[in-house]
């Protein structure tokens, strides 16, 4: 049966721990009120880094144009039309293990989690143009400009882990794996401290009077009010014995109910992403999870990105 209230949305995958020669993840559409999921593009790319856990394999964070999506991968804008066609692609000397990005205006802000950087994209002007890497003294925030296109930029650095960007009418806002906090970029390129955030977090981002985040050292969806009301929704999680390539001997590289992946529906609903790939709705007002699907049951196979699929049906 049909659900016509329910969301069509567009996700990322990685696949941590895979080899040359196998998939690294790819990009699909789900369409919750149709039940239907459909594949786009399969990211087994031969010019992969393949150290490091999740790293370089698979594509990342998603954002939109008018007519266009724009995928990031670790080091790699790509542009492509809304079938899915390669139309071009930025690289950046200072983008590495890029992880989420977000659209302002015309400009995309993008996690350089390689050298603890916010990067901005110009879609008009089709170039970085500004970089600022993040830094911590123990009491306070940091952020230092650079121009992206200078070869005197940064060193690199992963002290903070930067992996979430998120902008809006409300501010730029952004966190990592490791800064505890969730952190504003100011007008005058200053950065604040917003809230606390446990470690491990993916995904924070306000939301109405509050935060929402993949707590996902806890296997849980949280949203927290400014009032302190808390709510939780577990990650799902499956039978070992129905998870493929469970027996990899290193749960750094791959496990079950790694929550990542987060996308504000409505006012209500938001849809979160886990692995083995998984996405799954959950209704704030009723505490209920609505509908889930999952596209594999490999445990090596995760949501990166998520969210809302913005175009009408021709």
């Amino acid at each position: 049966m049909n659900s016509p209230n329910l969301p069509k949305l567009i996700a990322t995958s990685v696949v941590r721990g895979s080899e040359q020669g196998q998939s690294h993840g790819g990009v699909y559409t789900i369409d919750f009120s149709r039940q239907e999921v459909l594949q786009h593009i399969d990211w087994n790319s031969s010019n992969i880094d393949f150290s490091g856990r999740g790293w370089d394999r698979g594509l990342r964070g998603i954002e939109f144009g008018a007519e266009t999506i724009y995928i990031a991968a670790s080091d790699e804008l790509f542009c492509y039309n809304r079938n899915f066609e390669l139309i071009t692609s930025f690289r950046c000397r200072y983008l590495k293990h890029c992880h989420e990005i977000s659209r302002l205006d015309d400009t995309i802000l993008l996690t350089s989690t390689g050298f603890d950087s916010l990067l901005a994209f110009d879609i008009k002007q089709r170039r970085f143009s500004w970089g600022l890497q993040v830094s911590f003294d123990g009491l306070d925030w940091h952020g230092q400009v650079f121009d992206p296109a200078s070869d005197t930029g940064p060193a690199p650095s992963n002290e903070q882990h930067l992996n979430m960007v998120k902008a809006s009418s409300r501010g730029i806002f952004f966190s990592g794996l490791k800064t505890r906090a969730l952190l504003a970029l100011e007008k005058d390129m200053s950065v604040t401290e917003i809230c606390s955030l446990p470690l491990g977090t993916h995904n924070a981002q306000p939301f109405q009077d509050g935060i929402l985040f993949n707590d996902t050292e806890s296997n849980a969806v949280r949203y927290v009010s400014r009032n302190g009301e808390e709510r939780a929704w577990p990650v799902p999680e499956y039978p070992e014995e129905a998870l493929e390539n469970r027996n990899l001997g290193d749960a750094r590289i791959a496990r079950q109910r790694f929550g990542r992946g987060l996308c504000v529906v409505d006012d209500f609903l938001v849809a979160a992403g886990s692995s083995p790939s998984t996405i799954t709705l959950y209704n704030l007002a009723t505490g209920q999870q609505e509908a889930s699907v999952n596209l594999s049951m490999d445990i090596r196979n995760a949501i990166h990105g998520l969210e809302l699929w913005p175009f009408k049906e021709h």
